[in-house]
């Protein structure tokens, strides 16, 4: 058998295939108009409704789903407005807590040198106003000296690095600031190591 030949007998299929499938088609059709000319006018109100409802139901379902995604939008943008936000309050966080050893290290060359030497007192007075210029400069970017000496103990900015007994103050008072802390814009770098007081024994 030739290919033409073939493929005319494919065609002769495919038409009859077609054909049926229009008459299935013309006869679902006529079924369907049939039988709503037969239907009475309360059943086809019914039908109306139902289709009304439903087309109701569709709706409603797609404003639900424009409202949710609107306010998954919101949700996003209101995420990336507070990550913003932190990222400009907080990206001095590293490069401050680099700078924290100098500024302890000046403090400790005032705190421990002989005061008392005047060839020193230049130096000195040079090197305190080191420290209060590098406070100065980390105060404009929300840096806060953590020193507690007198205060309450707290435990979300203070380390108790020691416990004394004590009569002259109340238990849980911060005797002495071995070490200041410091946060930024509220948020603890370094907590401040101190020596806290307890009630001293009868």
């Amino acid at each position: 058998m030739s290919e033409q030949t073939k493929q005319q007998e494919q065609e002769i299929e495919l038409n009859e295939e077609l054909e049926q499938m229009q008459a299935d088609v013309d006869a679902a059709v006529e079924a369907a108009e049939q039988q709503q000319g037969e239907m009475s006018p309360e059943a086809e109100i019914a039908l109306l409704h139902s289709e009304l409802e439903a087309a109701k139901q569709t709706i409603n379902d797609q404003k639900d789903s424009v409202v949710r995604a609107a306010a998954d939008v919101e949700n996003m943008r209101r995420r990336a407005a507070q990550d913003v936000e932190k990222a400009h309050k907080f990206a001095l966080e590293k490069f401050t807590n680099e700078l924290l050893p100098v500024i302890d290290n000046l403090e400790r060359a005032i705190e421990f040198s002989d005061k008392e030497n005047e060839t020193l007192k230049p130096l000195l007075e040079g090197i305190d106003m080191t420290v209060k210029s590098f406070n100065d400069a980390v105060a404009k970017f929300g840096v806060e000296i953590v020193n507690p000496q007198g205060e309450q103990f707290n435990p979300d900015f203070h380390q108790a690095m020691s416990i004394q007994p004590s009569n002259d103050v109340s238990p849980n008072t911060v005797l002495a600031v071995m070490q200041k802390g410091y946060t930024l814009n509220g948020r603890l770098l370094r907590p401040a190591m101190v020596m806290v007081s307890k009630a001293a024994d009868a």
